[in-house]
């Protein structure tokens, strides 16, 4: 199984490496792009994992969201960080902690 996870992992990192500045995705689609269908959860231990981990290459995790725009992923980076990195790309906001979805939304299944 830890194989499997890892390959995993290293399958969602390829799709949040090619997430576009100025745009965000979410968990349910990774997982969905990924053909596992109900594996928002665990696209989530992939970013964790990432965040906690020493890697070689930077991807943007903090164009990550949950399904309905919010910074669930805020815990992991210090302070106020990725609502500041996305604001530098100029991602608009509904609420202080919600991205505007239709208008930052990318999808995987649809640009990959």
């Amino acid at each position: 199984m830890k194989a499997n996870t890892s390959d995993f992992y290293e399958r969602v990192y390829e799709v949040v490496a090619q997430i576009p500045t100025g745009k965000v995705t979410n968990y349910g689609a990774i997982a969905k792009h990924l053909g596992v269908e109900s594996g928002a959860r665990m696209v989530g231990y992939a970013l964790n994992n990432y965040l906690s981990g020493k890697h070689p290459h930077e991807i943007p995790v903090h164009r990550v969201v949950n399904r309905l725009g919010y910074l669930t992923g805020r815990a992991y980076f210090d302070g106020d960080t990725m609502r500041e990195r996305l604001q530098q790309e100029d991602i608009k906001f509904t609420e202080e902690f919600r991205v505007d979805m239709k208008t930052h939304f990318w999808d995987p299944m649809e640009n990959l």
